[in-house]
């Protein structure tokens, strides 16, 4: 039996989401960041990744990781190219050459990607200042690179790889919308934003959106 470790919070949606896609059976471990709670070391402290019996499993202390009966993957891009290989069928790559372009867009969106993106996740809560819209136009800025090759990449293409919706097009999204609430990177980019919605639009990505929404956004879950 699968089970996924991680709360809907985090980067946990990543595998959460290509599961639905792929209609697997799992355990769910709503672990949560040691981050939210006051004592996660506590004796009634929900399981955290802080925790004795989650350090057991990953002992970097971070989500996701799954237990594959008895195959314990970390890291959620690495999780979900795993989990498609052996489960995903279209999902996963048809040959070496799928493969490595599925490689290469995950990885390009988490090392070309994802700081800036979360940047902009991050200053876009609240209320807005000086100082964070400053952050947000640094970010963006950084982004234009990474998302002008992107844009270039989709403008004839519905999904990343192959003609199909595939676990890079999973992997990229959940990095990407990272970005989302700075919408004039979009807005210039029609391409990515069409392509986004439609990743979007699919049931399984509601599906686990939904359940993120009803987690508290803070404290345990």
């Amino acid at each position: 039996m699968l089970t996924i470790y991680g709360a809907y919070r985090s980067r946990a949606t990543r595998t959460l989401w290509l599961a639905g896609e792929i209609g697997l059976a799992y355990d769910h471990v709503p672990v949560v960041q040691a981050k939210r709670l006051e004592d996660p070391l506590a004796a009634d402290a929900p399981i955290n990744t802080l925790s004795p019996a989650f350090v057991a499993i990953n002992p970097m202390g971070s989500i996701p990781s799954i237990d594959d009966d008895g195959v314990i993957v970390h890291e959620s891009l690495a999780i979900n190219l795993y989990l498609a290989k052996k489960y995903g069928g279209a999902l996963a790559p048809k040959d070496l050459v799928e493969d490595a372009a599925m490689m290469q867009w995950s990885l390009t969106a988490a090392t070309e990607m994802e700081a800036n993106a979360l940047k902009i996740s991050s200053a876009s809560l609240g209320e807005q200042t000086d100082e964070t819209k400053a952050v947000i136009e640094v970010a963006a800025r950084s982004l234009k690179r990474p998302f002008d090759v992107l844009e270039a990449h989709l403008a004839d293409k519905t999904w990343m790889v192959g003609d199909r919706f595939t676990v890079a097009d999973v992997n990229v999204a959940e990095i990407v919308r990272y970005a989302q609430p700075h919408q004039p990177m979009f807005d210039a980019r029609p391409a990515v934003k069409a392509w986004l919605e439609r990743c979007q639009a699919r049931p399984a990505f509601k599906a686990m959106w939904e359940k993120r929404l009803a987690e508290p956004a803070s404290g345990p879950v």
